[in-house]
């Protein structure tokens, strides 16, 4: 399939091809011909898909070809995103894809002047990116209005709901035309996600370009367990021993990534950090900085780095695991962009272990281990496989070969993953090639799908199933008849047990 063959207009195929698109990417090729029939959309495509060109292109063709140029005060098509950073990124795209369309576009959120907004909003708007807030306070102010609004689009919406937009978003939306056309783009399908398109979407076509919750193919993922302490010391050896000339790295706090890039930066490394405490011309002058290759580390928030794009990125570390599993996948999601290769490293702790189950479940995938010599967990990182398979029986007497069970990676529970060969490793030798391809998650035999009792973990409540008291709380000892085969002879048992027992009740 070619651009061509989607039926975009002539100045938009001259500008893909100035910008060297060849092919729609999987998601151009769904959400494309849908916006261009002015059907309502609901998409799940990560990061690095080609999704704000798929938005974007069509749009800008419906604008166009249809309807009047922004009246003053006016805004014809409305984007949405959740943080000031993206909302630069897809103004950018609009204003690179819409080269040959005559067409005023416009970026505004906060942390910076407004008046320059209102400015560019009273002459007119073909295309307004805004983040939430800053749009409410502009709308409460009088200064922008939708009566020529023909589509909204909500860029990565879990991450707005996930920022505590929904109050904000219902009350834009209730300001917008009914006969809009919108658009739901959003990086997961979480539950509540399909209940917001119910709502806002009218017979909307779905779209979802990549598997639920997987990371791109691309990126090699795996970890390092050491102690918390040991973290910053671990990554200042690493960053000497590797041959890594861009890293980005994930931290969970603002004072964490403050604290890390100060020690990164009093080891000789040139740092920088982007957080929501650091003010927006900051923010841009560092993710500029490290673009440009002017800083070696990037150390950013989860808030911060939403949206980011940066061409061919090698490596993403995770100091810190996130708290909610999905940000995993949006972190990692910033390498191993449009079919490139990409790494992504997570530093582990001991009491990270719920995290990284939660993100393995999630991904459906354990993430291979190693350890590095000097820097090795002090406190065990417990594992998170599903429990191995109980010990085979004693061979049989009259002599018949007892079967070697096939060998299995760390199948001992008591040992690290380290221990296992193929994942050791010292100060002067390199990591495994094995920790390359993430094992697929299986559920332990006999166990649901929802993954098996941990390692050494607690054992699940409550007695094997089909064991539940059918007798609705029947006393501890009672014989609970619930009919079959065997019925009647278990109700004389119990007959028998109640006369030796003098007909006494039993105790509670």
């Amino acid at each position: 399939m070619t651009f061509a063959s989607l039926e975009l207009i002539d100045p938009l195929l001259r500008m893909l091809a100035t910008v060297g698109y060849t092919e729609p990417t999987p998601v151009q090729q769904l959400a494309i011909p849908a916006i261009l029939q002015g059907r309502d959309v609901l998409a799940a495509a990560q990061t690095g898909t080609g999704k704000t060109a798929g938005f974007a292109i069509p749009l800008l063709q419906r604008l166009a070809t249809e309807g009047e140029r922004a009246a003053p005060g006016m805004v014809r098509c409305l984007v949405l995103t959740p943080t000031r950073e993206l909302a630069e990124q897809v103004f950018e795209s609009f204003r690179s894809y819409g080269r040959n369309i005559p067409m005023r576009a416009f970026v505004a959120y906060g942390g910076v002047p407004i008046e320059p907004q209102i400015a560019k909003l009273r002459k007119g708007l073909d295309v307004l990116v805004a983040t939430p807030g800053r749009l409410l306070d502009l709308m409460g102010q009088g200064e922008v209005q939708f009566d020529q609004l023909q589509a909204v689009v909500l860029d990565e919406a879990d991450r707005m709901l996930d920022l505590g937009f929904a109050n904000d978003l219902e009350q834009i939306l209730l300001a917008l035309p009914d006969d809009r056309q919108t658009l739901l783009f959003s990086a997961t399908f979480p539950q509540v996600i399909r209940d917001l398109a119910q709502v806002l979407l009218n017979d909307p076509v779905t779209i979802q370009a990549s598997p639920r919750n997987k990371a791109a193919a691309t990126v090699r993922q795996w970890a390092i367990t050491t102690d918390k302490r040991r973290k910053a010391a671990l990554l200042v050896h690493l960053l000497k021993k590797k041959d890594w000339e861009q890293v980005l790295v994930f931290v969970k706090t603002r004072k964490g990534a403050d604290v890390l890039v100060e020690q990164l930066q009093s080891q000789g490394f040139k740092a920088d950090v982007i957080h929501g405490d650091k003010a927006q011309h900051a923010r841009l002058r560092a993710l500029e900085r490290f673009k440009a290759g002017q800083v070696q580390l990037l150390v950013a928030t989860d808030v911060a780095a939403r949206g980011l794009d940066i061409e061919a990125l090698p490596l993403v570390v995770n100091f810190d695991l996130p708290t909610v599993a999905e940000d995993y996948v949006h972190r990692i999601g910033r390498t191993g962009r449009a079919g490139m290769e990409g790494e992504a490293l997570s530093l582990v702790c001991a009491d990270e272990v719920e995290p990284l189950r939660a993100l393995e479940k999630l991904t459906k995938q354990i993430l291979p281990r190693t350890e590095v010599a000097g820097f090795e967990a002090e406190h065990r990182v417990p594992e998170t496989a599903p429990a191995p398979k109980a010990a085979a029986k004693p061979a049989k007497k009259d002599g018949a070969a007892q079967r070697k069970a096939p060998a299995k990676l760390n199948a001992d529970p008591d040992q690290p993953l380290s221990a296992d060969p193929r994942f050791r490793n010292d100060l002067d030798g390199d990591f495994p090639a094995s920790a390359s391809t993430p094992r697929a998650a299986k559920p332990a035999q006999g166990r649901s799908g929802q993954g098996g009792r941990p390692v050494n973990g607690p054992a699940r409540a409550g007695g094997p199933r089909g064991a539940s008291n059918a007798a609705g709380g029947a006393p501890k000892g009672a014989v609970v008849v619930t009919g079959g085969r065997g019925a009647k002879s278990a109700a004389k048992a119990a007959a028998k047990a109640t006369a030796r027992d003098g007909g006494k009740r039993p105790k509670r």
